[in-house]
């Protein structure tokens, strides 16, 4: 008897990249496929899709490479558990984009082979995703690598600091609420579909981050999201108890560029509590807000060297002085994710915080259903 192999995922908008990841699965054996219910979708990515439910199981049931099309009846992340323990697995097949810690575990405790493809297109046709069809979108995400909450007045105020920020090209569907500016862009999306204008960086960003916190805004979101939107490459941002930063470097030297997005990773981390608070418990101090900065400051050096010891010690160094003065932003599970991956990183901090987002390292060395990340190299695309 063939092994079974287990695939779980949405499948909306059925493209050749979903056909060329099920055919590579179906080579480990008889194909068993689960896709996400109407609802678990929706709590998943703040969207129905697109194609019903059981629109979606009768394409992926006429496709010649599966045995068998499931609903899941769960939600979150692990919908399909119930289906795989009926189904009783010897493979667990998942994509780059759809490898996550939570699924490595589930497998580990339940004896099954968990495997990680790479997502290429089949010969000849260009790569796919549902992203990119739902629209051509080149707005990018953006990561702070370090100094992230000196943007916000109430931590500068204490010690002025510099912010670091790298612009991310949309390579990936990356999840909401995970850090990464996504709600920024939405807003810039709002403004302009699918590209960012030409013109002034710094007027468009500041047009951004208006538009993002009108009068009245409580909780006023950083500077930094929108600059480092906007702005391609490597930024340094330098605040002092204001919203927006007194200066702002750029570089766009090719070699720092591709050096950094070598050595960075995104582990998936599972969504955040219901109720969470990031500033919850909040303790911001002078001593706080310096160690900060200072870190911030030895990883904008280490990177410019490209050191990339010096790199990772500074990198985790920022984290931690994160943590220290909002320590709402790890939990268990997080510490548990970096005590599997630290061992062979050089470094690592989160994009989130609380358990939303992703777990970046720094790290050069290969880690099985991690994502990489393009940095974005030009202002706009057109």
């Amino acid at each position: 008897m063939p092994p079974r192999v287990f695939v779980s995922g949405t499948f909306d908008l059925l493209h050749s990249g979903h056909v060329a990841f099920l055919t590579e699965a179906a080579t480990y054996g008889d194909l068993y496929v689960c896709i996400g219910n109407d609802d678990c979708v929706y709590g998943l990515k703040h969207r129905y899709p697109v194609n019903t439910q059981d629109e979606r199981k009768y394409l992926i049931d006429s496709l010649r490479c599966v045995k068998e099309c499931r609903i899941s009846r769960g939600s979150g992340l692990l919908d399909f558990v119930d289906e795989l323990r009926d189904i009783q697995p010897d493979v667990f097949v998942v994509n780059e984009d759809g490898a996550h810690e939570s699924k490595a575990a589930l497998c580990r405790e339940l004896g099954i082979q968990y495997v990680v493809l790479r997502r290429l297109p089949h010969g000849g046709l260009p790569a796919r995703s549902t992203t990119a069809l739902r629209a051509a979108c080149t707005i990018p995400f953006r990561i702070d690598l370090a100094g992230g909450w000196l943007d916000q007045p109430f931590v500068s105020r204490y010690h002025p600091g510099a912010v670091l920020t790298i612009s991310i090209e949309p390579t990936h569907e990356f999840d909401t609420r995970s850090g990464m500016a996504s709600s920024t862009r939405n807003k810039a999306i709002e403004l302009w579909r699918t590209a960012l204008p030409q013109g002034n960086r710094e007027q468009v960003a500041k047009i951004l981050f208006a538009y993002e916190n009108p009068p009245g805004t409580v909780e006023v979101a950083g500077s930094q999201d929108a600059i480092g939107l906007v702005y391609p490459g490597l930024n340094r941002l330098d605040y002092d108890g204001a919203y927006w930063p007194y200066a702002i470097q750029s570089v766009g030297d090719e070699a720092v560029l591709a050096w950094l997005e070598r050595r960075l990773l995104l582990v998936p981390l599972g969504p955040r509590a219901p109720a969470f608070s990031v500033l919850a418990d909040t303790r911001v101090t002078a001593d706080g807000a310096r160690a900060l900065a200072a870190a911030a400051d030895d990883c904008w050096r280490a990177v410019l060297a490209m050191d990339a010891a010096s790199f990772g010690r500074a990198f985790t160094a920022s984290f931690e002085a994160q943590v220290a003065m909002f320590p709402n932003m790890v939990n268990a599970a997080v510490r548990d994710l970096i005590g599997v991956h630290g061992g062979r990183a050089l470094g690592w901090k989160l994009s989130g915080a609380g358990g939303g987002g992703y777990l970046i390292l720094a790290t050069e060395s290969f880690v099985p259903g991690a994502l990489p990340i393009r940095i974005r190299r030009q202002y706009a695309v057109f």
